[in-house]
């Protein structure tokens, strides 16, 4: 009885120190010797990440691992970098704390992007859905069947070849909706047409997403179509914000012009309407969160990305550096945690806290026509390629 006593107080004893031993490793800590003796030590875990996978990953200069995979480090700041060859480096400071999980994930672009047409005889007026996932444009270098109208559905599978997501939903046998301008209802289901008449008079037509034999003429009602569509906007968007914590919804209507919404909605890109102090809105913090410090004190006219989630505020200084070359644009990448910004013949991608800025394309594109595709691994552009001699044509930028 005495014998098998002490077999279960051992048993037990020894899986009380083996779940300790588990728990106090997956917080971090760690044996090491000290001066020759064992000793315990507290460190922090980075978790390093790519895609494409396989990247090498230096921990202040030195070569330490291979990304998908965890790293033990002494509370600190570290400066982080992923490399894989052919695709640009990705480096930023990360701070490690004792028993937390940092993160460095990490998005590579190639270096050699793949340029590769879409359309090839003219283009003109494109315009993105406010989906992200289709382009309206219309055509006037074919015959009369052939000009009009068209839709490029980038969400639509299977894609054997770019050309086949193109569908024509208008023709000039009724009027020439290849000289039109382009605008689409706020739920992508409808466009309007305006074709343009002598004496500087309009005609206004509503278009379905599918080939429209009759298109039905709404000049006598447009006020009203673009009171509905402004209505469905404002509803879209306080229905965005209702659903928020009232201490933010406050924030936002008191200090906030928005200008975009991130496609997972977790984000919001705005420019500052007054100067401010954004109070935290998130107690107590949450653990994990982007390792980059934040900007709290708001400039009037600064252009910033709040994350609802993490309760951090980045100003993107990059913005107001390059206002004297242009009018630089952000539009959202389609995974929520990256931008867009076209400035100056060029494009570049940078996380949404502004860090990693990689100029993803540098060359002749018209009218700063940018739009990502759906899944992130290309980005489309209106281009000539450089000759003036022809017509400019939609083309795809290819990222991975």
């Amino acid at each position: 009885m005495k014998r098998q006593f002490l077999l279960y107080f051992f048993i037990i004893l020894f899986l009380s120190i083996t779940t300790t031993a588990v728990i106090l490793y997956g917080k971090g800590y760690r044996l090491t010797p000290d001066q020759g003796k064992i000793g315990v030590v507290e460190t922090g875990l980075l978790v390093a990440t790519s895609r494409p996978d396989g990247a090498g990953v230096f921990i202040n200069s030195h070569l330490t691992s291979a990304t998908d995979s965890t790293i033990n480090l002494s509370p600190g700041e570290y400066n982080v970098k992923i490399v894989k060859e052919g695709y640009f480096s990705w480096e930023k400071k990360i701070k490690i704390q004792k028993e937390l999980v940092s993160k460095a994930e990490a998005l590579l672009f190639t270096t050699a992007p793949k340029l590769e047409s879409i359309t090839d005889s003219g283009v003109a007026n494109p315009v993105l859905d406010p989906s992200g996932t289709q382009i309206a444009f219309t055509v006037a270098s074919q015959s009369a069947r052939k000009n009009g109208v068209y839709i490029l559905d980038m969400s639509a599978k299977p894609i054997l070849t770019l050309q086949s997501a193109l569908t024509q939903i208008a023709d000039d046998t009724t009027d020439t909706f290849s000289q039109s301008e382009l605008s689409w209802s706020p739920d992508g289901k409808e466009i309007l047409a305006s074709v343009s008449g002598r004496l500087n008079t309009k005609t206004t037509y509503l278009l379905k997403k599918e080939f429209n034999q009759n298109s039905r003429d709404v000049t006598a009602t447009l006020q009203e179509t673009d009171a509905l569509w402004k209505k469905q906007k404002e509803d879209k968007e306080q229905s965005r914000i209702a659903g928020l914590p009232t201490k933010l919804q406050d924030l936002i209507f008191e200090n906030f012009t928005l200008l975009s919404w991130s496609l997972d909605e977790t984000k919001m890109l705005y420019q500052a309407s007054r100067s401010a102090t954004l109070p935290i809105i998130v107690t107590p913090p949450l653990i994990g969160t982007n390792p980059i410090s934040d900007e709290r004190a708001l400039k009037k006219g600064h252009i910033y990305v709040y994350d609802i989630k993490e309760d951090k505020n980045f100003e993107i200084d990059i913005v107001r550096q390059l206002a004297d070359q242009g009018s630089p644009a952000l539009i959202w990448f389609p995974d929520s945690k990256h931008l867009i910004l076209v400035n100056n013949r060029q494009i570049n991608i940078m996380e949404y806290d502004g860090a990693n800025k990689t100029v993803i394309y540098a060359g002749p594109f018209i009218g700063d026509f940018v739009a990502p595709w759906p899944d992130g691994s290309k980005i489309v552009i209106l281009t000539n390629l450089g000759n003036q001699n022809i017509p400019p044509n939609l083309y795809t930028i290819g990222l991975k």
